[in-house]
């Protein structure tokens, strides 16, 4: 396994293994995306991430994402924090307008109505 010289920064995607898991937990090694701030992704052993999935839901908590030529969701409703020996390595970053829309689907996820 590759060590991660630097930490990783919000908005990029990097192939992360998740298993073990549990129960309903998204398992495997897949992208995910990184939801933490830098100043935490700096500091911090544990990074915030989000899985990417193919499997295309009709839930709010899913956000549309085109990643290297495949058409899939950013699964907010599956955040997870991590310890950075999960990460295996970069696959790149996401569109801003994605990375835009991702930032406030989490804002309305856990802002008070």
């Amino acid at each position: 396994m590759e060590v991660v010289n630097r930490p990783p920064w919000r908005d990029e995607v990097w192939l992360v293994s998740l298993d073990p898991t549990r129960g309903a937990e998204i398992q495997k090694t897949r992208p995910c995306l990184v939801i933490s701030p830098d100043e935490m992704n700096r500091y911090l052993q544990t990074i915030v991430v989000a899985p990417m999935t193919t499997a295309i839901r009709p839930y709010p908590t899913r956000v549309p994402v085109r990643f290297q030529g495949q058409s899939g969701q950013v699964a907010l409703d599956q955040l997870r924090a991590i310890d950075r020996q999960r990460l295996l390595r970069k696959l790149g970053k996401v569109s801003a307008s994605t990375a835009q829309v991702v930032s406030a689907t989490l804002l309305e996820m856990f802002s008070r109505l």
